[in-house]
């Protein structure tokens, strides 16, 4: 339940408001259910109302490709962090922070979508037997890792533009944002590198993180 709220307490208070205000019913009738040691699903609940009834269809698309985004990176570090021998000790609280940031990303996406969410797709972390060893070998598995979360970073800069219309959303996405951005930077820590690449960060179109995408989604 602590690591969870950490996760909400990462989403500035001014979001929450905008998000739950006038919706704090749903909260305590999920509160009076314990549904409060699972608090980014309360927050989604509160995200499709308040918001799910008014995005354009362009802002949906925004969100839909960064939840499929965010679809992978969940999925990966799920397995990832339930592969026994794969994560050295030092390293498996990071890797389970990651991978419960990424959960509670798809949950927060799906929320503000409501039905408009996409389903996750079919994922094949190998890349058709390129990573043979992803799950085994953990140099291998921070490769990718690092490749998912400088995709992420640069995916989510690409389509700011887009969300320019909404603010609530435009914050919602910024915030992932930067979190992403952090976890490409430990990636890069602990595989010792550095955690940029140079002053500006360059974007990238939705066109070009699908196609880096696509060898993972069977």
């Amino acid at each position: 339940m602590t690591q969870q709220l950490q996760i909400l307490d990462e989403i500035e208070p001014e979001l929450i408001d905008r998000v739950v205000a006038t919706r704090r019913d749903v909260v305590l009738k999920y509160a009076r259910m314990g549904a409060l040691a699972s608090a980014p699903i309360a927050l989604a609940l509160g995200a499709n109302q308040a918001f799910g009834q008014e995005l354009p269809q362009k802002i949906v698309d925004v969100l839909n490709f960064a939840l499929t985004l965010e679809y992978l990176e969940a999925a990966f570090y799920n397995e990832g962090n339930k592969s026994r021998g794969l994560i050295p000790r030092d390293y498996r609280t990071v890797f389970k922070t990651i991978g419960a940031h990424e959960n509670a990303h798809v949950k927060l996406l799906q929320g503000a979508l409501g039905s408009a969410a996409v389903a996750a797709p079919a994922v094949d972390f190998t890349a058709g037997g390129k990573y043979p060893d992803v799950f085994e070998n953990f140099d291998t598995f921070l490769t990718l890792s690092q490749t998912f979360e400088d995709l992420g970073v640069a995916a989510y800069k690409g389509q700011a533009g887009n969300l320019i219309g909404n603010g609530a959303i435009l914050t919602i996405a910024l915030q992932i944002h930067s979190v992403e951005a952090r976890h490409a930077s430990e990636v890069r820590r602990i595989g010792l590198r550095l955690g940029w690449d140079g002053a500006f960060d360059k974007p990238m179109s939705k066109a070009a993180v699908l196609t880096a995408a696509t060898p993972f989604l069977a």
